[in-house]
This record gives C-alpha cells, structure tokens and sequence, in this order.
C-alpha cells in the first residue's frame, strides 16, 4: 500500500482519498494479515521447501524454480486459511485468553461472517491452486491437514490431553507436501521428515502450553491435565520426544556422502535441544518454557537446513 494515503486515489475521479479514511484501511489490512498467523507460516514455509527439495537429488541446474514456488503459494495459502477458519471457530475462547485477546476476531476489530468467508475463500483458493498448478496428492495432503486441524483437533482441545497427540499429526505434514509435490509420491525419506516434525511439536507445544497454562484454564482448553497429573504429563511429552529425536535426527544421513559432517551437526542440534528439555521438566518454570520454545524454533529450521546442505 502506497506510503502517503494522499496519494490513494478514490472512486470519484480527481478526489483524493481522506487521510483517515486512509487511516482506517491500513489496520484492516494488518488484521487480515494476522488473521493468516504469518510466524506459523514461516515454519510450514521451511518444512515444505525442506521436503520439496530433498525428494530432488538431481543436480541444482534442474530444480524445478516454478513448480516450488507454486508449491509454497498453494501450502502458505491453504496454512492462512486453516489458522483464519481455526480464530473464526475459537473467537469466543480467544477473547478470555490474554495471549489471544487482541487478536482481530477476539478483539471485535473485524466482523465473524467476513473473517469467515476470508478463511474459506484462502483455503479453497489453496486447495484447488495445489491441485491445479502442482499435482493432486500434494493438493490431497493440504485439504486432509485443514480438515483433521479444524475438525479434530480444534474440538479436542476442550475435551482430553489427547488433543495434543491429534494436532500434531496434520501439524507435521508439510514436508509431506514439499515431497509429493516434486516428486508425485511418498518414500520412506519423506515419512522421517515428518516423523521429525511430528515429535518437535510436543516440546514445542509444552513450553507454550506451561507458560500460558491458566491463559488456557481460564478459556476452558484441557490441553493439559489438571492436578499432579500435570507435571507428569509435561515431563512425558517433552522429554520422551527429544530423546527420540536424537537417533530420529540421524536417520538420513546414511545417503549422504557427508555423513560425518551431518551426524555430528545433528547430534550436537538435537543435544541441544535435549538439554534445554531437561531443563524445563526440571525447573518448570516459564523462563525455562521460554528457553525451550525458543531452542525450539532454532532447532527445527537448522536441522532441515543441515540435512539439505549435506544432501547435493
């Protein structure tokens, strides 16, 4: 959108438009770019490119430039409008929340039936450029991902724990997409990466989830156990998970013909990430979480870019 709202020009020729008016437009765009939740996006964009290009062990001289940027606007797309459909249906319990409150929907800055229309109009857009301009099974793979988050998952997290378990599988789908769409199907390579991604969410997930705890009690999501059952359950699913990423993070490395290099920048990445693990289910303490989260969202892009580093 142009710098100077003067210079925006209105429906009736000559006039400019009003500087307020001007005023008011730039917020709503801002909201509807919220609405599409653009640092999750990031992550899905990294986890699709990773999977897109480690299915093509071809020379760099054929990478299919087109078919990845088709690939990562159908994805992003279909991604916007599951995370905008996914604050239509939980307007209500992201109002109590103060980490969601200000939210555009939460806040009341934009109205249901167009944040609505929005999510749909994004993830069918998506789904049918997917299918259209890279191929059906990676189109496939996005429409079941929206559905299991919407349908499953999203109900879920007011009933049982398990919520977590079903959210992470759409959740690590992305590099199945990336695969699927440069390659057309799925091998054994495609399955660790989304093996990966799968376990990283429960960490990931617990550190949100202990540092916003009575943000998510008050809103009524039981994506913890209430009690001593609590503490358990965070120890469990953080570091049960780490540890498997540990030998997990080393499976692909028997292709590479940097194999020593890989393992040792897996090994030492997943240590990491191992080490603040333990750290958190110790202290359990929101510092702790926030470290963890943070080792997290290093961790996941550093190991995908190793494994494509050492992959040519």
């Amino acid at each position: 959108m142009a710098a100077d709202p003067i210079l925006i020009i209105s429906a009736r020729p000559g006039l400019a438009l009003d500087p307020p008016q001007a005023r008011t437009i730039r917020p709503a765009v801002a909201d509807y770019w919220a609405l599409t939740k653009p640092e999750v996006n990031f992550l899905i964009a990294i986890a699709t490119f990773s999977g897109f290009y480690l299915a093509l062990p071809g020379p760099l001289a054929d990478f299919p430039l087109l078919r990845l940027v088709h690939t990562l606007l159908g994805t992003l797309l279909v991604a916007s409008g599951t995370g905008t459909l996914n604050q239509y249906v939980e307007r209500n319990f992201d109002a109590q929340m103060r980490r969601t409150a200000r939210r555009p929907l939460a806040a009341g800055r934009l109205k249901s039936s167009a944040v609505l229309w929005f999510g749909i109009a994004l993830s069918t857009i998506g789904c049918i450029y997917l299918a259209g301009a890279v191929n059906v099974l990676a189109s496939l793979l996005a429409i079941v991902t929206l559905l299991s988050y919407l349908f499953l998952y999203t109900p879920l997290k007011r009933k049982t724990p398990v919520c977590v378990l079903v959210g992470a599988l759409p959740g690590a789908v992305p590099p199945l997409i990336g695969w699927a769409a440069a390659s057309g199907t799925l091998r054994v390579e495609a399955w660790i990466l989304y093996a990966i991604l799968f376990l990283w969410q429960f960490p990931h997930f617990m550190a949100i989830a202990w540092m916003y705890r009575e943000d998510y009690d008050r809103a009524g999501h039981f994506v913890l156990p209430h009690g001593h059952a609590r503490a358990r359950f965070v120890t469990l699913q953080t570091l049960l998970t780490v540890l498997a990423l540990v030998p997990l993070s080393l499976l692909l490395a028997s292709a590479s013909q940097l194999r020593i290099f890989y393992c040792i920048g897996a090994l030492l990445l997943s240590l990491g990430f191992l080490y603040y693990g333990t750290q958190f289910v110790l202290r359990r303490s929101s510092s702790a979480a926030r470290q963890l989260l943070v080792v997290s969202i290093i961790y996941l892009p550093l190991l995908f870019v190793l494994m494509m580093l050492v992959r040519r």
